[in-house]
This record gives structure tokens, C-alpha cells and sequence, in this order.
């Protein structure tokens, strides 16, 4: 990615620090990879799995996943439990948005650097280390570090207005925000943007609460149409769910304080599946991870993955740093990944084709080949882009042959990787090592679409789940309005199914989420992924009718599926 910064060291949040070394081996996603509370590190599949990150100067490469990220970091901060320092190699925003609010607004800054990688190699080799001023010690090393400001930035009369506190004290500190995000991004200028999608509007901790509502104290006000991602609760219907009042009421207060602040009550981490959707080359500012990569790469619309609070300064302002793949240069592949593709298969590839690619290309854009004769549906590729953004920093992949920008040529620096039928398999037996018995069916991560929906209904045609596993669809407002107006709310209600709106599984809790459950199994790498560090619970994979036939039965068929086992 094209970047005016030279990253020597450079320091984006001042905050002396001091503290003991810790370098991760790969990027963490602090959503649903950390504990807010604690520091520890709860990715089951990282391998830094159980490390605390509290008080350490914490080295990885960049972050990765859920843009959700910076509130993980803004409540870490709040409670005493950040790390001292963050440093990284690459470019990285979500972490350091976190950082930037904790000390702009909370007065809890810590400091985030990025160094070339001779420096970051050797400071990953010591002990410990000390950030003093704008100076970075360790051993007998002392660096010094370039700060940025955003005095570069070339601002609209507009924008100027705005950064005066014309608009109000809300919308200067958006702007403040977003000029010194789009100094650390190396952008130059500012772009106008149709629509935002609002991701921290999540009760996973109190800071994004307080963060809303001090927002909308201060007079905030959207001035483009924004939508808002799922919540913690079923929002018209959780007082009668068993779901604590004082947890009910803060999500609720949460979700309206988004809406009062003039987001629509969307409720959905799926905005790509309502009726007004991006069109190709449309230059939006949308945050949460799946939707930010299912728009840049099967609809062509243009966003960074911003991260959460960014998402709000970016609705109230109607701007975004112009840099990443809001430039065209910048959406060139950086990898090619081909696929060996096995003679048959069902829908479960497509998320373990994501989980893959991400794997094999962490940071950078890749181009999936092999799958030119494939037929996936739009379902297919909610899946793939869903998965992909748990194990890749990228805001978008292409798919030659199937999605818009599939055949822009690979960067000259390019890199070549596969994904083998053995790859794969040995990721179904990753996400397939607890019990065969089964306790709950998540449905729905990302939300269901309608489609979805009427395919399980059909699966289901006849039979009934047993009451030994309980089954739950989790989908968007207007998915449901229209699975109710088909009748496939009744049908799949007559079979057994709990359907939720509003919520989704990476923010749903018990005792919606069954609380005797030891067991789930889903369709979604995303939340085969997320499952375990955010239940504790153990997790299966498989395809809709795999689940489908599990909620029947209660059992998970072991070994691999037919379609992997003939070529292995």
C-alpha cells in the first residue's frame, strides 16, 4: 500500500512508557482475540493464545480482524490494563484510533509507535524498553522518533470551517481525529464519502457506551445516511428473553444513543444485504470488518477499514482520509493464492477458503485463481469475506472471475501461494476438535440473508430440530420483515428454529446463548473462528445442511466430509 510515510520510527500517540517486551509472532484482532478486562490474550487459535498484554511493550506486525479493535483498546485503557506501548512494523489504524481516543477524550493515552523493520527486529530481541518523550530506549540503544502532524493535510474551505468549530464542539473533534488519522495514513487530502456504517455500537464494554453518550451530549449529529451495526440485544423484545436488566438496559441506551445521533436503526452487521446498497466505485466509510471487505470486493465500492469512533467522526463529517483503496493503485493484488479446488464440494468451502487466504496473505490484498469455473452465490462470498477478515489485515481480496476487479494485474513485488486440498483439511479437522454431541446451532455470522434463511427452511422441510439442541437464526430488521412476509419465519419457528434481530453472534449473550450449551456448531469461519475466546465454548464446522442435520439429530458426523476425503 502506497504511504508517504517513511516508517524509520515514527511516533503517532505520545505517552511515556515502560515495560517488558512482548512480541506476538502474528497480528491479533483485540475483538474477540483479548479481554477487555484482563489484557489476555483469548484467541484460541493464536499462537500467543494465554499471553496478558497488560503493561508490556507489545510488538507485532500489524493488527488484524474487527474493527470493534480500537473500543477493546479504549476499554483496556480505561481500566489499567492496556499495554504500556504498542509497536508495530506496517501500517495500522484500528489499535491506533483506540489509543488516540483514550488520551484525547479519556485523558488514558498510550503510546503507539511503528518502526522500519532493522529497528523493530532489534527491539523484538530485548528485555525491555522505555518510551521517554519522543525517544525509544532499550539496551544501550536510544532512537529517536519522528512525530506527525497534520499541518500537510490539504483541507476544503468546508473542512477548515468544520476544524474551526463552526459545526460545533463534536464536529471539530471529529475532524481534529480524522486530520490526525489521515497524517498517520500518509494521506494528503481529505474524500467525500455518500454513507457510513457504524460498527461500535456493541456493549462488549462500557467504553463504547461512554463514548456514545458523551458524543451525543456534545451535540453530535450524522450528515449523510448511516447505518448501524448489530447490537447486544434483540432491541424491541429483550425484557421478555431472561436477558439482565441493567446489561439490557446500557445495550439499549447504546444502540439509541447511535439513533439519536440521526443513524438508522438498521441494527445489522450485513448493510450490503438492504435494499440500498453501494454501487461499484461508490466512495463510502464504512466500518465493521465483513462489510468493509464484501463492499470493496464483490460490490467494487471503495473503504478503508475504519476503525470503530472513526466511523462516527466519518458520518458526522461526510469525509475520510483519501489513502488506502479509496486509490486506485492501492487495490492491485499484492499475492496470487490459487486454489486446488476438489472435484465436488459443498457450500462449507467458501469459508475455509477466506480463513485460508487470510492465513496465506495477513496483511496484504491477495487474488484467489482456480476458482474461474466455480459457482458461488452471493452467500458464497458473504461467507469468504467474512472468514477472510479474521485472519487478514486487507480490506478486500478478489476473486478472478467473480468479482469486479478480479482481473486487475498482480503489483510487480507480487507473491505467489496455494491452497491445497490438504490445506483444507487439515483446517476441518482445526475447526472440527470438540464432541460430536452438539448443544446449540448458530446460525447467522454475518447475519442470515434471505436466501439463507429459505434454504435451511428447506433443509428442514418435514423435520424437527430436537429440543436437546437448540437452534438460532440470527438476521437483520429487514431480512426479517421479509422471511415474515414469505412465511419463512413460520415455517422455520414450526421446526424448531429461535430467529433473533438486531443481534449477531459476536455480540449475542446469555441467556439467549443457551447457558448449559458446551458445544456449538456453525456454518461461519468467521465465528468458527471468534467462538471459543468469546463463549468459552467448543466449537464445530460444517456446511448449512450439515447443521441443519445436526439440529435434527444432535450429533456431528465425524472424519472429513466426502468431498475432502476422495482426494486426500
Amino acid at each position: 500500500m502506497i504511504n508517504n510515510i517513511e516508517p524509520t520510527a515514527v511516533l503517532f500517540v505520545k505517552s511515556d512508557a515502560r515495560g517488558q517486551v512482548l512480541t506476538c509472532k502474528e497480528g491479533l484482532s483485540f475483538w474477540g482475540g483479548v479481554d477487555p478486562d484482563s489484557g489476555q490474550i483469548i484467541d484460541a487459535l493464536h499462537p500467543d493464545h494465554g499471553a496478558s498484554l497488560a503493561g508490556k511493550i507489545v510488538l507485532m506486525p500489524t493488527s488484524r480482524g474487527s474493527c470493534s479493535g480500537s473500543g477493546v483498546m479504549l476499554q483496556l485503557a480505561r481500566n489499567g490494563q492496556a499495554p504500556a506501548a504498542l509497536v508495530f512494523r506496517e501500517e495500522e489504524d484500528i489499535l491506533t484510533l483506540g489509543a488516540l481516543i483514550a488520551g484525547l477524550l479519556f485523558d488514558r493515552p498510550v503510546a503507539v509507535l511503528r518502526l522500519g523493520a532493522p529497528i523493530y527486529d532489534a527491539l523484538s530481541q530485548a528485555d525491555e524498553a522505555q518510551v521517554r518523550g519522543e525517544e525509544l530506549l532499550f539496551g544501550d540503544r536510544s532512537i529517536a522518533l519522528h512525530t506527525l502532524g497534520a499541518h500537510s493535510l490539504q483541507l476544503t474551505d468546508a473542512d477548515k470551517r468544520m476544524k474551526a468549530g463552526e459545526g460545533g464542539e463534536a464536529q471539530k473533534i471529529a475532524m481534529d481525529v480524522l486530520c490526525l488519522m489521515a497524517a498517520a495514513q500518509g494521506a494528503t487530502s481529505l474524500i467525500d464519502v455518500s454513507r457510513a456504517h457504524i460498527d461500535g455500537c456493541i456493549l462488549a464494554h462500557d467504553a463504547n457506551l461512554d463514548f456514545a453518550e458523551k458524543m451525543q451530549e456534545m451535540g453530535a449529529k450524522t450528515v449523510i445516511p448511516t447505518t448501524i451495526n448489530a447490537i447486544s440485544v434483540d432491541r424491541e423484545n429483550w425484557t421478555t428473553q431472561g436477558v439482565v436488566p441493567i446489561f439490557g438496559s446500557k445495550a439499549s441506551r447504546l444502540a439509541d444513543a447511535y439513533v439519536n445521533m440521526g443513524a438508522q436503526a438498521t441494527f445489522t452487521c450485513a448493510p450490503y444485504l438492504l435494499e440500498d446498497i453501494p454501487a461499484e466505485e461508490e466512495a463510502i466509510g464504512w466500518s465493521e470488518s465483513n462489510a468493509v471487505i464484501y463492499a470493496n470486493s464483490v460490490l467494487g465500492a471503495r473503504t478503508q477499514k475504519h476503525p470503530d469512533y472513526l466511523d462516527l467522526f466519518i458520518a458526522m463529517t461526510g469525509r475520510a482520509p483519501n489513502t488506502g483503496v479509496y486509490l486506485t493503485q492501492n487495490r492491485h493484488p499484492h499475492c496470487e493464492v490459487h486454489v486446488e479446488l476438489p472435484e465436488n464440494y459443498d457450500d462449507a468451502i467458501w469459508p475455509m477458503l477466506g480463513w485460508l487466504a487470510g492465513a496465506k496473505s495477513p496483511n496484504g490484498i491477495p487474488v484467489l485463481t482456480g476458482l474461474e469455473h466455480a459457482a458461488p452465490t452471493p452467500d458464497d462470498l458473504k461467507a469468504l469475506c467474512a472468514a477472510f477478515g479474521t485472519t487478514s489485515a486487507a480490506p478486500m481480496l478478489h476473486v478472478r472471475g467473480h468479482t469486479p476487479e478480479g482481473n486487475l494485474p498482480l503489483r510487480d513485488d507480487s507473491t505467489y501461494f496455494d491452497i491445497t486440498i490438504t490445506d483444507l483439511a487439515d483446517l476441518w479437522g482445526t475447526f472440527n476438535a470438540a464432541d460430536d454431541h452438539v448443544d446449540l446451532i448458530a446460525i447467522g455470522s454475518p447475519h442470515a440473508s434471505l436466501t439463507e434463511c429459505r434454504k435451511l427452511a428447506q433443509l428442514l422441510k418435514g423435520r424437527t430440530c430436537t429440543p436437546r439442541t437448540k437452534t438460532i437464526v440470527t438476521v437483520g430488521r429487514n431480512t426479517l420483515a421479509l422471511a415474515t412476509k414469505e412465511g419463512l419465519v413460520a415455517q422455520l419457528e414450526d421446526a424448531g428454529v429461535h430467529i433473533y434481530p438486531d443481534i449477531c453472534w459476536c455480540s449475542i449473550t446469555e441467556p439467549v446463548f443457551s447457558t448449559t450449551a458446551k458445544v456449538l456448531m456453525t456454518n461461519s469461519g468467521k465465528y468458527s473462528h471468534y467462538a471459543k475466546g468469546l463463549t468459552g465454548r467448543d466449537v464445530r464446522f460444517g456446511s448449512l445442511k450439515n447443521c441443519a442435520d445436526v439440529a435434527v439429530n444432535g450429533i456431528a458426523p465425524t472424519g472429513l466430509p466426502d468431498w475432502l476425503t476422495a482426494k486426500v
